[in-house]
């Protein structure tokens, strides 16, 4: 019998080629393209007088020079806005090239392209730029009081504002027995991947096509955006996006101002031009994230219950506005985790800077709201001195589906579809050793060493829609090709599609090919984002599989006179059951679903024992049965199905330098039906180490006018492999009812919790209130001389 694949920790198929140097990134491809590099704005804020290109066309090896006014048609547009919603009053976006000012510093305003990147780089530095510099807007304080603009069209700088409301949050707070105000942040940080954006263009001038090679998150979404801009038909554009180094929500995107501007200039130049990113430019023009100021205020009971939950927050959303307001979104409609909170008011205004721009990054704004319930759950336990997971307990919603009241960031009412929480709080108690803590700290105490515990409950609508494709076609060599839309960037896509698929159809995983992000193979898809590639592909694959399998069990039917409904595939061999010496190979199959009369190898010539002629009268293809043994579905969920976890840390901090260590870091998780639990894993180890950063390192430093000080890895703190702590994992995996396989997301859920959790441990640690992250040494010092070093609490 074929092994089942599903469930199975086999090793990720891909990591050997690329381990050993065989992958294909963006720079490794088209080594001979011309090279474009940008002028990009050295300031904040600042109207564009004049630019001079003239001491630039006469460099040797420069063959263009773009500014603005040389974008053609819809190219010199502004950029669009990706994901509108009601709650957007103002909105603004860039140009590919800026026109008439710049609003952040690394803003891009000319393009060079030339021979090579070092001839186009030093072009790039003779061009001259008369400024008119304008009084930036940094920070979310000066957004706020308004007494500059970022965009004159635009006096308070509010982007957005939304409010939504469950029930009657004021009066229940008022009638409350305990209330609590709480004044919370969560500064700006960045994800870091390995490889930064770029993108190629070919344009071929005899047909007037182009192909399009980018380092993205959605090769389906970037042809539709370039289609447009360039006044192209989407069958003259494709786009293919090879192995990608790291994305985490910063190239979904799209286009990106570069990725106009290139395809511009390889059409008008009839060629292939090529970007990479440096380093440089990726921190000063690609997206940041998490930057919030928020207010909190909660009534409850003498069992800690929350009986109302009022929620204002501020959300830095940078100089433009192209991705919507999904984080803020995100925030304001996870706040209530897997909290029973009858009554509920959220409200959110997103602000305007001069600052770069911001869009998802691993949790898209969950992090926030995490941190807002997570701090609020431990102020109520501190107030009621009362242990912090009883109250989370008395807290929890137990029965499924519970609807949140609250409407999520795809128009769709969140519910809480499944899961089980008191059995995850059980799982990670136990984990931890929560019980021990008392007798561990005090023995820490006695040796002069400051330890503290803290956890963090989550709750994660994965699996968005709108829907996702899947492709499968079965080679007349046996070998199953499968064709997804959806992007990859390290999520192990090529080894659990073809685990689903090869349990679908019943052969050897290793005859399972996949191919992700290429828009010739599949021209329809959304994109990698929001923990939704199992969900959304995986399903899509699952139920393009089982179509597969009924056609080939049909026409196998045919061939050994034998109902379908009897017959089963194994090992690649489709047999009768309880008779496997009446079988014929898949490959087999595949020839006769193709009834040409030529032979082209082995296996068609094979397959001519297993031919039988139409009947009298009948064509050779069956009607309402296209040639070919293969076939595509689409998955669309309802709604997003929501994934739960809980983390619990134990850190230490030095009582003279103030250093923070983190001892112990334990996860329980819960993903529904693991297709690849090695791969969760990986998952769930890689989203705590930016979870850790995002805590204790990662932080976009900008001074008053708008200058990021630490746009390079001398300042930007990430966390090395010394500073992620040992992960101890389990999981519990209830399944959801929303989707076939009865899976949930998993990509973002070690990061969401991450600055909670560890915000809650040092808070235990030290006794002093945490409500600001990240957190350095320096500034928990100084915490500590405010605070005039209060003792350590008591209570867990």
């Amino acid at each position: 019998m074929t092994t089942r694949m599903f469930g199975q920790s086999i090793t990720r198929r891909e990591d050997p080629r690329l381990v050993t140097g065989a992958g294909a990134y963006l720079d490794d491809l088209a080594p001979g393209a011309l090279a474009a590099a940008f002028v990009r704005s050295p300031h904040a804020h600042a109207r564009i007088r004049d630019i001079d290109v003239a001491g630039t066309l006469d460099v040797p090896g420069v063959v263009a020079v773009w500014t603005h006014e040389d974008l053609p048609g819809a190219a010199a547009e502004r950029l669009p806005m990706l994901l509108p919603h009601p709650s957007i009053s103002s909105p603004h976006t860039g140009f590919a090239l800026a026109r008439d000012h710049v609003n952040h510093v690394g803003e891009p305003v000319a393009m060079v392209v030339a021979e090579n990147r070092y001839i186009a780089e030093d072009a790039c530095g003779r061009i001259e730029v008369d400024y008119e510099l304008l009084p930036p807007v940094v920070g979310l304080p000066a957004a706020r009081e308004a007494a500059r603009a970022v965009h004159d069209e635009t006096p308070d700088n509010v982007a957005a504002h939304h409010v939504q409301t469950v029930g009657d949050a004021a009066a229940a707070i008022d009638s409350a027995p305990y209330v609590l105000d709480l004044e919370l942040e969560i500064e700006r940080s960045a994800c870091i991947p390995m490889e930064g954006k770029g993108v190629i263009a070919r344009w071929n001038s005899e047909d007037r096509t182009m192909v399009v090679h980018s380092s993205t998150q959605t090769s389906t979404g970037l042809r539709a955006a370039l289609a447009a801009k360039l006044g192209l038909a989407l069958t003259d554009i494709e786009v293919i996006t090879p192995d990608v180094g790291g994305a985490f929500g910063v190239k979904i995107n799209h286009p990106w101002p570069e990725e106009v501007a290139v395809a511009c200039a390889a059409r008008a130049l009839s060629t292939t031009v090529k970007w990479t990113e440096d380093r440089r430019e990726h921190f000063i023009s690609s997206a940041h994230e998490r930057g919030q100021l928020q207010r909190v205020r909660v009534g409850f009971d003498d069992s800690g219950r929350i009986r109302g939950l009022d929620v204002q927050f501020w959300h830095d959303n940078g100089a433009y506005l192209p991705y919507g307001v999904i984080c803020p979104l995100n925030t304001s409609t996870h706040v209530l985790g897997p909290y029973l909170v009858p009554d509920y008011r959220v409200e959110f205004w997103s602000m305007y800077t001069n600052t770069v721009i911001v869009t998802p990054y691993r949790g898209a704004g969950r992090p926030q709201g995490v941190y807002i319930m997570e701090r609020t759950m431990d102020a109520i336990a501190e107030r009621l001195g009362m242990d912090r997971t009883e109250v989370r307990m008395n807290n929890f919603v137990r029965e499924f589906p519970h609807p949140l009241g609250v409407i999520m960031q795809d128009g769709a009412e969140g519910v809480l579809d499944s899961g089980d929480y008191v059995a995850s709080m059980d799982k990670l108690r136990a984990l931890v050793g929560w019980e021990d803590f008392v007798e561990f700290r005090e023995q820490a105490r006695a040796e002069g060493r400051r330890v503290g515990i803290g956890v963090a409950c989550y709750v994660e609508s994965t699996g968005a829609g709108p829907y996702e494709g899947g492709h499968i076609e079965v080679e007349t060599s046996g070998r199953v090709n499968v064709f997804t839309g959806l992007t990859t960037q390290g999520q192990a896509h090529a080894t659990v599609f073809a685990q689903i698929v090869a349990d679908e159809l019943g052969v050897p995983i290793d005859q399972v090919h996949v191919t992700t992000g290429d828009t010739r193979k599949m021209a329809y898809s959304v994109g990698t984002w929001g923990s939704r590639g199992a969900v959304m592909s995986g399903n899509a694959v699952h139920l393009a599989a089982r179509k597969v399998k009924e056609k080939a069990l049909a026409i196998a039917g045919d061939s050994l006179e034998v109902d379908p409904g009897d017959l089963e595939i194994v090992d690649g061999t489709v047999r009768v059951k309880g008779d496997p010496s009446a079988s014929m190979p898949l490959s087999a199959v595949s020839v006769l679903s193709n009834p040409l009369r030529y032979a082209f190898d082995e296996s068609a010539k094979a397959a001519t024992q297993f031919a039988r002629p139409p009947a009298p009268g009948a064509p050779p293809v069956t009607p309402g049965r296209a040639p070919g043994l293969e076939d595509q579905d689409f998955f669309s969920p309802v709604r997003s199905t929501f994934a739960s976890g809980m983390h619990a840390a134990i850190v230490e901090t030095d009582p003279d330098t103030a250093d923070i260590r983190i001892l112990r870091y334990c996860v329980v998780h819960d993903c529904g039906p693991m297709i690849n639990p090695l791969v969760v894993e990986g998952q769930v180890h890689g989203g705590v180490a930016q979870g850790v950063g995002g805590a204790l390192y990662e932080r976009m430093a900008y001074d008053d006018m708008g200058q990021l000080l630490n746009a390079s890895f001398m300042d930007f703190l990430m966390p090395f492999a010394s500073e992620v702590p040992h992960i101890e994992t389990d999981h519990l995996e209830t399944p959801s009812p929303l989707n076939p396989l009865g899976i949930k997301g998993a990509g973002e859920a070690g990061t969401i919790p991450g600055t909670a959790v560890i915000a809650a441990a040092i808070e235990d640690a030290e006794g002093i209130p945490i409500r600001r992250m990240p957190i350095s040494p320096s500034e928990l010092w100084q915490l500590r001389r405010e605070t005039a070093d209060a003792p350590a609490p008591t209570t867990l």
